[in-house]
């Protein structure tokens, strides 16, 4: 199971992450937003999970396959609801690297969307915040 700590700095928004495996990383807001622009803002961090978790997920399929795959590169965005009652949603663009026929870029862009990560962003889950 995966946690993160993470803890205020100094400077307005910026924030220092610790994960549960010894990473440390630095989130903050951009400048237009009163921020310092000292790391990635936390959208940024989900998407980049999303990648993440897709291009793992990929390679992992594509080695039991014994396909070659060398390469996969991801491009994503959040795109805001530009109504009200609109839901954002999340643009991904896979580009796979390597000599693959077609039914095996169609069955890795299905793999696309089962990684962890996508399938948890699709059908929901659960947050309990807690005061300490």
């Amino acid at each position: 199971m995966s946690s993160i700590q993470s803890k205020t700095k100094d400077k307005n928004y910026e924030l220092e992450i610790h994960s549960s495996t010894g990473h440390t990383v630095i989130a903050d807001e951009p400048i237009e937003v009163g921020g310092q622009n000292k790391g990635m803002a936390p959208d940024e961090f989900i998407i980049a999970g999303l990648a993440a978790c897709i291009s793992a997920t990929l390679k992992m399929y594509a080695q039991r396959k014994e396909w070659d795959l060398q390469e996969v590169k991801t491009s994503i965005r959040f795109v805001d609801a530009e109504k009200k009652n609109e839901v954002p949603s999340i643009e991904t663009e896979i580009e796979l690297i390597g000599e693959l026929d077609s039914k095996q870029k169609e069955r890795l862009m299905v793999i696309a969307g089962k990684c962890p990560i996508h399938k948890m962003l699709t059908k929901g889950l659960e947050i309990n915040n807690a005061m300490k």
